[in-house]
């Protein structure tokens, strides 16, 4: 099956599966952040796939994230031998360690007899299935609502939930997903706020050629109802996030606004960075602060080797023990770790004068 779709789709025949990094994660690699920076766990990545578990075999990047009892727990997206994503759990008390990691799949979705779109597979490497999950808490609420590209028909939105005490117990009793963006139409990124703004559930859908959200009552969708979302393709002029994709990580609140990570490429494609913006607490459309340069870049060797080489895509973050903990994904092959001070950060987004976050790679004490 795989050489038919090379041909078919004219497929770089010399692009090859990542081979697993052998890693070992250790307490000792956490220190205090410096002020300004931004920087990588030194035992990176976090997450690689599992050879002896044929579901996860050849990608493990791109996961979804929530902090639930002080622990924070990752659904990563997940591609094995027969070429569908899935989302597997893992779950880290300090935020660095992988305390647990489950052998199997906990959510799938399901595409009946549509096996492959070529979407799919331009679109991370898989045949199809549920892609780059994005987890949200409203307010106190005992649901968990999940966002993520479902390789449905092209490629969609999809949006489930489950009850938090079943997901804390790892049973995972998803609800019916709904697809709420148009069919025919290409969507992803799509957020949800972790609080109702003026009252109502926000969707954030699109960052380009502005900042688009949908506001609702009641996240129920029934199959006629969607979100219209528009994406200009134009460059931006004058900064390096040119081509603007969509937003990272659902948008953590700050005393100084909403913070947004995005996704972004200056005139280098192959290459993804990731900007920073405030945006206003009670309407979101407004950008208060905009980092003049990208906060995370390719630079480390398991962002720059794996199936898609140059990419890191911040998915999800958290805000713990006072540091923003930033997870992405390296070359769509692994999942990596990344911190700063909370306050330092927000004031060098602030500052913007040079904001770029210089990136650190931690060293090894001996």
């Amino acid at each position: 099956m795989k050489k038919n779709l090379k041909k078919s789709v004219g497929i770089n025949k010399n692009i090859k599966r990542a081979k697993t990094l052998s890693v070992k994660p250790r307490k000792n690699g956490i220190q205090k952040p410096a002020v300004h920076t931004l920087q990588r766990y030194e035992e990176n990545p976090i997450i690689s796939p599992r050879p002896e578990n044929g579901w996860e075999a050849w990608q493990t990047f791109n996961p979804g994230v929530i902090l639930l009892d002080d622990k924070v727990h990752l659904l990563y997206r997940a591609i094995g031998q027969d070429g569908i994503s899935r989302l597997g759990y893992a779950v880290s008390s300090d935020g660095f360690t992988i305390d647990e990691r489950l052998p199997y799949p906990v959510y799938e979705h399901q595409t009946g007899d549509r096996k492959f779109t070529v979407y799919s597979y331009f679109s991370g490497g898989s045949f199809g299935g549920a892609e780059d999950s994005r987890l949200t808490r409203v307010n106190d609420e005992d649901i968990l609502y999940m966002t993520y590209t479902a390789c449905d028909n092209g490629l969609r939105v999809g949006l489930t939930a489950i009850k938090i005490d079943n997901f804390l117990n790892n049973k995972w009793k998803w609800e019916k997903p709904a697809l709420i963006s148009p069919p025919g139409e290409v969507h992803k990124n799509w957020l949800i706020f972790p609080e109702k703004i003026n009252g109502r559930y926000a969707i954030l859908h699109s960052i380009k050629p502005n900042i688009q959200i949908e506001y609702r009552d009641s996240l129920e969708f029934d199959e006629t109802d969607f979100i219209k979302s528009f994406h200009d393709g134009g460059p931006r002029k004058s900064c390096w996030d040119k081509w603007l994709r969509g937003g990272g990580g659902p948008p953590l609140k700050t005393r100084d606004g909403w913070l947004l990570f995005y996704h972004a490429m200056d005139n280098d494609w192959s290459k993804y960075k990731v900007g920073a913006m405030l945006l206003d607490f009670n309407d979101p459309t407004k950008i208060l602060r905009r980092a003049k340069e990208p906060v995370l870049e390719p630079e480390e060797h398991y962002e720059n080797n794996g199936y898609k080489k140059g990419v890191v895509y911040v998915s999800g973050a958290v805000i713990k023990d006072g540091n923003i903990m930033i997870y992405y994904g390296c070359a769509d092959n692994y999942v990596s770790v990344a911190y700063a001070n909370l306050d330092e950060f927000l004031a060098a987004l602030k500052k913007e004068a040079r904001p770029k976050l210089k990136l650190k790679t931690l060293k090894k004490k001996h």
